[in-house]
């Protein structure tokens, strides 16, 4: 897929579900004391790297394919608990996390090859 479309689809999507989460979630999110704060670091993360990936498309195709991956890994696990699935869930969450962080590197080694 192209990395703008992915970039433009991974902004919708995260401030759709900011938006959700503050407004339509309110009360829900504040069952689980933690829930309100896994939201917004599910959509600050995945809003983060949607525009990283905008920002390098057509540069390093492997950085945006493990930021997509991520994100989605990342923020999916982090919706899930705040909204009552299992804190087991958060055993995947650092697969996502993983992710990013080898994103940055493929990134950081890309540019050292290039410059």
């Amino acid at each position: 897929m192209n990395r703008l479309v992915t970039a433009g689809l991974l902004g919708a999507i995260a401030i759709a579900l900011g938006a959700f989460g503050a407004h339509g979630l309110k009360e829900r999110l504040a069952v689980i004391p933690e829930a309100l704060g896994w939201w917004e670091t599910a959509t600050f993360y995945l809003l983060t790297h949607a525009v990283a990936i905008g920002a390098i498309a057509g540069r390093s195709v492997w950085s945006a394919r493990l930021w997509a991956v991520g994100a989605a890994i990342f923020a999916a696990t982090l919706y899930a608990m705040a909204l009552g699935a299992p804190r087991w869930f958060g055993a995947i969450t650092p697969i996502g996390g993983s992710s990013l962080i080898a994103g940055w590197v493929v990134l950081a080694w890309t540019a050292r090859k290039e410059s």
